[in-house]
């Protein structure tokens, strides 16, 4: 097998049928063999039925496979043993993929010899996005998007990498760096406060661009789109993927801080007061939308703080 497009769900199975039936209208492939993998992450709703349903209808080669243990990375995992193919993708079960992607993307691997690829993530032109979110304070990214322009380009895996709905690897980076870290990511469908994570794919991509020799490129042609959904639209999702974000990075941050208070690194405490101070002022002067961007900034340090403090806790 040549490629795999592994598409990890959780009580979704509404979303399957628009998902596999963009990938079934795939062009210039040609006679190289690919299948879809869909790793359903122990759903309760009629997932496995969709799936059956979709394997019988479409004509592309669509497998199953469950992994019981909870989390998106372990579902990212359990597709890399469930395949055993050159090449690998992951697109999320929200996301529908454009009919030239996967040419794209095996045109990008052969001809760069690449370790990884990504490419653009569009927002679905029918979201009506509230003002609040802004382009021009990079809110976007919060919601799946990436665009970085129309030409190709290698990344470095550390500022700029794929994210997680737009992402390929060749199978030779797990026997490099191994699997993603299930201790990362979300957990769950995403709509609980506990469940709310995003960017799981960072510390693989760091992870690999610290070897020195990865080889991550960018391949414009390789458009999807992402369907946002309404609990997604509101400022309550935005804060907590920023405090859980501060959180979960400052849970696992090995960094031996000299100075502590209350067992988070005493520098953020007066972080966090400056960051409140500017949001309070933005509010005053450009009102309470414009100066959400800035809270989110507030929730991340909170997050953060709460991250120390639960692990100096946890290891007395």
């Amino acid at each position: 097998m040549d490629f795999t497009v592994i598409i990890c769900t959780y009580n979704r199975a509404g979303n399957l049928p628009r998902c596999l039936e963009a990938l079934a209208r795939q062009r210039g492939v040609g006679d190289r063999a690919w299948e879809v993998l869909v790793v359903d992450n122990n759903s309760t709703d009629e997932t496995p039925a969709v799936v059956a349903e979709l394997a019988d209808r479409l004509p592309i080669a669509i497998r199953y496979a469950r992994e019981p243990q909870q989390g998106l990375n372990h579902a990212r995992n359990a597709g890399i043993r469930e395949s055993d193919s050159r090449y690998f993708a992951y697109v999320d079960d929200d996301i529908v993929v454009c009919e030239a992607w996967l040419a794209a993307l095996f045109d990008a691997f052969e001809r760069n010899d690449a370790d990884a690829v990504g490419g653009r993530i569009h927002l679905d032109p029918a979201v009506r996005l509230p003002k609040w979110i802004r382009a021009d304070a990079g809110m976007y990214g919060f919601l799946g998007y990436q665009d970085f322009g129309p030409e190709p380009e290698r990344l470095d895996g550390v500022r700029r990498y794929p994210f997680g709905g737009n992402m390929a690897f060749h199978r030779r980076v797990v026997e490099r760096i191994g699997y993603f870290d299930p201790k990362f990511g979300r957990k769950g469908a995403g709509r609980r406060r506990s469940e709310l994570y995003k960017g799981s794919e960072t510390e693989y991509f760091h992870r690999l661009a610290a070897t020195g020799e990865a080889r991550i490129f960018y391949e414009p042609r390789a458009i999807v789109y992402h369907r946002v959904l309404p609990f997604q639209l509101r400022k309550g999702y935005f804060r907590t993927i920023h405090f859980n974000a501060g959180r979960q990075r400052a849970y696992h941050d090995e960094t031996d801080f000299p100075h502590r208070l209350f067992g988070a690194p005493r520098f953020l405490y007066p972080q966090l007061l400056r960051a409140a101070g500017r949001y309070l002022w933005q509010v005053a002067t450009r009102g309470p939308d414009w100066a959400f961007r800035q809270q989110m900034n507030v929730a991340y340090l909170a997050g953060s703080i709460v991250g120390y403090r639960r692990r100096a806790a946890e290891r007395g």
